[in-house]
């Protein structure tokens, strides 16, 4: 390998090509202004320097002969006398000019400053900030969610289980283990008692940083509600429902979603802790159940955040119990995939915990499926979740519908909210969902105090879905007729076939009155559907409200057949002798509540008295003659009814308008005033969640009669379960979270979602027409690239980064002089930056062809043995790469995310050499020596900048901070060190290029500040695993960590920072061994962009490499012996030697 020599940092002005003097010419020549005006003055003080050179050849030498990290400096006395007698050369009329100045004459100017760039970097800069500016503004102001969670409260005691201790487990002095107890309804619980059980065990799990007492909402509500309701209904109590025993776990604020490591632990602690809670119960001293009830065998999770995938954890872990929970009930928590990627073991762990439950759910019998008794519910809290985007709840990759869903708070009925990260934990109307789930699903008579499991996914379904869904299961089908109604022969109450029933005014016969209306024949083309809407709640049997929904068939009552075959009697015959009686089934348990949509309303969250909707169609009702609409009310009122058979072609608008059509022109639909009450229209193409839309409803006029509802609008995705409600709709901000980035394909789903459905309920008595129109909010669509793309600046940056790097090496190679960081910015922007966008951007586009592409199937051939019968064809990783986009159309933000990068890598720069001049200011103020003092004899005795601490300190310092890293500290805290001596290495670089004003020092201290802006965009990966272990180290957890204590991902960089500090610039590559250097940071530069995201915590170690080959570099130049060895430890550092100091 051909290298120039190099002692230090002043070595580089040496040049084989050019005669000494030309060489010092050249170096007079290039030398920054740093602010000081005029050529002459340079000159002048060159001319001074080269006289004082030529009176002090000691002079001459400094900063030529600093020594090396691995060995004492070969210059001596005699080479210091000799490089003075060659700076005394005259200096030629006309000087050679190096390769640099030719090339880059016209940038010379900008050479001189570091602070200055290009037009084209400033343009490109100003672009990306207000990209920046534009996404963030978005983000902040449109397309928000209201928020409508009203504040619960409660009166909290914790018990603690103090000899839930070492004998348990061995995290008992870092966790803990409390029962919660409302002091309003168990008076006498004391937290210093040792707490009893009286219940079904339910253990909380708090998320990421999360307080044992979150469970405070959900166990004040249980205590309440049961013993305000459950504890009176004698036939509850009789299928097996019981209180709850809401346990929590002190995790001491754990920081889970930055370390795996933590993650197993709390998994490991929880099954202990779930052995220690069912033991409770066995114990008759502890216990204060039922003696008649079987000891429970299983507990009921519910997991906040990070603790949501702590809870699936535990069931992959050894110490797990088997079958000791079957019920896993998760809010906001990030179950696809981890939210941050910055630490290794959380990557690893997530993989292992996914393709776990994914391998068990794809076992063919049920005996080889360790969850076949698991029912996993996801709840995401939606747009109002800026801590962990929503698309990270959905479980839809994980778990079949048979066992498991997903689904958002904005969909559950009488909670129509989202919720951010921390309010759905407290939000009222929430909370009573979640409580009276858990509720229903608890059997105690059975020994895992549940119902089963297809029993238990019916009661999530029918608590936490609209109960609008195709597959909704309805009640009326398998009920028996439990009713009689008798009617008038001669009555008129039967509505005629295909006309609408509508009840303006309830009440106003001041008597109850049937209406009758008779169904339509089978075999429709098309079908049809029954549609009821009304402000007003359904009664079930034996209810005395106002209204009554019966389906009916005629029951002749033959000779000898008695009316006490029905346990309800509705007499409507006026005691008339002829009459028809009809056998009937109530339709209230079918029934689903929507928000009320008045002139009033402005929420759907607002606490009106919600609408009541019945929705069936006809196959439903085969067995039935007649729907019975009963006026129970004797009193006049306003309230109101519609009822209708429609057309299911008529209420299903289905668009064709492919993604570019619908961003361009949008939907425009107009409803025709004949219209059914209930119309949806479709649009398939609306399924990114990167994408927002404003719709808009024409406005509606009602003519004389007054209207009996404002129109409102349900948005709503199949999978997951996303509904929004808005009323009393004008216009509508229209997001979802549907097709997201880098998220797995779902188990179910062999192509792209059905798209988002706009249902639609508009009063049909107002008889007028309207216009639809949907159009893309492109300013909205801005501010969703946050939640999705924010971890996109911990690894894109680091693409401009190593290109500006690979540039800065390629001219020094070539031409002797290391560019300023902005210089080679501005060469990258005009040829290798765009050409790498491009490329990245076919990338993505083939992508995504090949991930929306269907799988093969595996052929039969001779290699067929290597697949599993049982293994899902489905390649769950195929969106983990590069911006994880499955549509091909969103290629363009590519080049977007580039061009803010260079803007944000242009903000730190300037960050960065704003630090590090302020700092040399200071630096220089400390060391310099009083003004008094002669000029001459300050110079001599200003510090030198260079001064490093002997050889033998160093390694002793190196080698002291490796062993500590291998027995006690994480080598991110290394890291952090070493990024503190790279500062000060810059300061003391800057400082230096200032005294002595040569080009070699500039070379050095843009070479020190690229390393150092490298090794600052590395920081993001290794802070969150430094902060975990300062807060294991605040807790008094002083077990190591098992990972993050390897030497060698951390001894590179320190050994390049070591070596920098003694201003040692690295040596010149001239041979072909420079491609090595080349291909390092275009490896860098392609895995950032590529993998980055999924992958960040690799980027550290390909730094690592990086540093490594450097290190190498500055080495090559060396030569190590065991008497050089002796000497480097018995050197002494004559730059110590105040007598020897300039």
């Amino acid at each position: 390998m051909r290298r120039r020599p190099s002692g230090s940092a002043a070595d580089e002005d040496d040049d084989d090509d050019i005669s000494p003097g030309e060489a010092v010419r050249a170096a007079l020549t290039d030398l920054p202004d740093f602010g000081k005006s005029g050529r002459s003055r340079t000159s002048a003080r060159a001319s001074a320097s080269i006289e004082r050179s030529q009176d002090d050849p000691a002079h001459a030498a400094s900063g030529n002969a600093s020594p090396s990290a691995w060995g004492p400096s070969k210059s001596s006395d005699g080479a210091a006398e000799q490089a003075g007698a060659r700076d005394m050369i005259p200096l030629a009329p006309h000087t050679a000019i190096n390769k640099m100045q030719n090339q880059h004459i016209h940038g010379r100017s900008r050479a001189r400053n570091p602070w200055s760039c290009s037009l084209l970097t400033l343009a490109t800069t100003l672009t990306s900030l207000l990209l920046l500016g534009f996404t963030i503004h978005s983000f902040v102001t449109r397309q928000l969610d209201p928020k409508g969670c009203i504040m619960s409260y409660m009166d909290p005691l914790y018990a603690k289980f103090v000899d839930f201790d070492t004998e348990h487990t061995r995290f008992a002095s870092k966790y803990s283990l409390y029962l919660y107890r409302e002091k309003s309804v168990d008076p006498d619980t004391k937290a210093t008692n040792i707490p009893q059980v009286k219940g079904v065990p339910v253990l909380f799990i708090p998320g990421n940083a999360g307080s044992f007492k979150q469970v405070r909402p959900l166990g004040a509500e249980a205590a309440q509600y049961f013993r305000d309701s459950v504890q009176h209904d004698l036939e509850a109590l009789k299928r097996g429902t019981r209180s709850i025993d809401f346990f929590t776990v002190d995790f001491n604020e754990d920081l889970t979603a930055f370390h795996g490591q933590t993650m197993l632990d709390q998994a490991e602690y929880l099954n202990e802790a779930v052995a220690y809670i069912l033991s409770l119960y066995h114990d008759p001293r502890r216990s204060a159940r039922d003696p008649d009830l079987p000891d429970p065998s299983s507990v009921i999770l519910i997991g906040h955040s990070m603790g949501g995938v702590v809870a699936r954890t535990m069931l992959t872990m050894p110490n797990y119990q088997s079958n000791s929970i079957n019920t896993i009930i998760t809010m906001s928590a990030p179950h696809a995939r981890a939210p941050v990627s910055f630490d290794a073991d959380m990557v690893q762990t997530y993989k292992q915990i996914n393709d776990y439950w994914r391998n068990a759910y794809s076992q063919k019998w049920a005996n080889d499926n360790p969850l076949w008794h698991v029912t996993l519910i996801s709840i995401a809290g939606g747009g109002l979740d800026t801590v962990v985007p929503s698309d990270y709840s959905s479980i839809s990759s994980l778990v079949p519908d048979t066992h498991g869903f997903t689904v958002f708070t904005s969909s559950m009925p009488n909670v129509w909210t989202g919720m951010d990260h921390l309010s759905i934990l407290w939000c009222d109307q929430f909370r009573k969902v979640i409580v009276r789930a858990v509720i229903d699903a608890i059997d105690a008579k059975r020994p895992n105090q549940t119902k089963p499991r297809a029993e238990r996914m019916r009661i999530f379904k029918k608590r936490f879905l609209t109960g609008m869904e195709s597959f909704a299961e309805k009640t009326l089908p398998r009920e028996e007729p439990i009713t009689l109604l008798t009617l008038e022969d001669n009555s008129n109450s039967i509505i005629s076939q295909g006309q609408r029933l509508t009840l303006r005014g309830l009440g106003r016969s001041r008597k109850p009155r049937p209406y009758l209306l008779p169904m339509p024949p089978q075999g429709t083309p098309g079908g049809k559907k029954l549609t009821l809407l009304s402000n007003q709640r359904l009664d079930a049997s034996g209810d005395h409200g106002m209204l009554e929904v019966l389906f009916c068939s005629v029951f002749p009552l033959q000779a000898g057949q008695s009316a006490a075959l029905f346990s309800m009697n509705i007499d409507l015959s006026a005691n008339t002798s002829g009459s028809t009686r009809l056998a009937c089934k109530n339709a209230a348990t079918d029934a689903i509540s929507l928000p009320a949509s008045t002139r009033t309303s402005k929420f759907s969250f607002n606490q009106s008295p919600p609408f009541t909707y019945l929705q069936y169609q006809i196959e439903d009702l085969a067995d039935h003659q007649f729907v019975a609409i009963v006026d129970k009310a004797i009193e006049p009122s306003a309230d109101w009814v519609i009822a209708e058979f429609s057309d299911n072609a008529d209420s299903l608008i289905q668009t064709n308008v492919g993604l570019l059509g619908l961003l361009t022109a949008g939907v425009s639909v107009k409803l025709p005033a004949n219209r059914p009450m209930v119309t949806e229209i479709r649009v398939p193409a609306l399924r990114s969640s990167l994408l927002a839309y404003r719709f808009s409803i024409g406005k509606q006029a009602c003519g004389d009669e007054p209207e009996l509802f404002t129109p409102l609008l349900r948005q709503y995705l199949s999978e997951p379960y996303e509904s929004k409600y808005f009323v009393n709709v004008k216009e509508a901000n229209i997001s979802l979270h549907g097709v997201a980035p880098f998220m797995p394909p779902s188990l179910r789903s062999q192509g792209s979602t059905d798209g988002v459905s706009l249902q639609l309920w508009s009063d049909p008595t107002c008889n007028t027409s309207f216009d639809v129109i949907l159009k893309l909010d492109f300013r909205g669509s801005l501010g969703k690239l946050v939640m999705r793309y924010r971890t996109i600046f911990a690894a894109f940056p680091l693409l401009v980064v190593a290109l500006v790097l690979r540039k800065q090496f390629q001219v020094y190679d070539e031409t002797g002089v290391f560019s300023t960081f902005f210089e080679c910015l501005d060469l990258c922007l005009r040829t290798s930056l765009p050409l790498f966008l491009i490329a990245l951007s076919c990338f993505a586009l083939s992508l995504a062809r090949s991930s929306s592409a269907a799988p093969k199937p595996a052929s039969p051939g001779i290699f067929s043995w290597q697949h599993n019968a049982t293994e899902p064809a489905m390649n769950y990783a195929k969106n983990d790469l590069l911006l994880g986009s499955q549509d091909p159309f969103f290629w363009f933000l590519i080049p977007l995310f580039g061009v803010v990068s260079v803007g944000v890598c242009v903000i730190l720069n300037y960050g960065a050499l704003g630090i590090i001049h302020v700092l040399s200011v200071i630096y220089g103020l400390v060391s310099s020596r009083p003004y008094w003092i002669r000029h001459d004899e300050r110079r001599r005795a200003t510090t030198p900048s260079f001064v490093p601490s002997s050889p033998r300190r160093r390694i002793i310092t190196t080698g002291i901070l490796l062993v500590l890293v291998a027995l006690f500290i994480p080598y991110q805290f290394a890291y952090i060190v070493a990024c503190i001596v790279q500062i000060v290495t810059c300061i003391r670089a800057l400082s230096f290029a200032r005294e002595t004003r040569s080009r070699a020092q500039l070379n050095f201290y843009n070479y020190a500040h690229s390393v150092l802006v490298l090794m600052l965009w590395i920081l993001p990966v290794n802070m969150p695993t430094l902060v975990v272990w300062i807060h294991n180290l605040a807790v008094q957890w002083l077990t190591p960590f098992s990972s993050h204590h390897n030497v060698l991902s951390i001894m590179p960089l320190i050994l390049l920072v070591e070596t920098l500090t003694s201003g040692r610039m690295v040596p010149r590559v001239t041979t072909r061994m420079r491609y090595i250097t080349n291909f390092l940071f275009i490896l860098l530069a392609v895995y950032a962009a590529v993998y980055g995201v999924t992958w960040a915590y690799l980027l550290h170690h390909l730094v690592n490499i990086v540093a490594a080959w450097l290190v190498a570099l500055h080495l090559s130049t060396n030569t190590i012996s065991l008497s050089g060895l002796s000497q480097l430890l018995d050197y002494q550092d004559e730059g110590n030697d105040p007598k020897k100091q300039p």
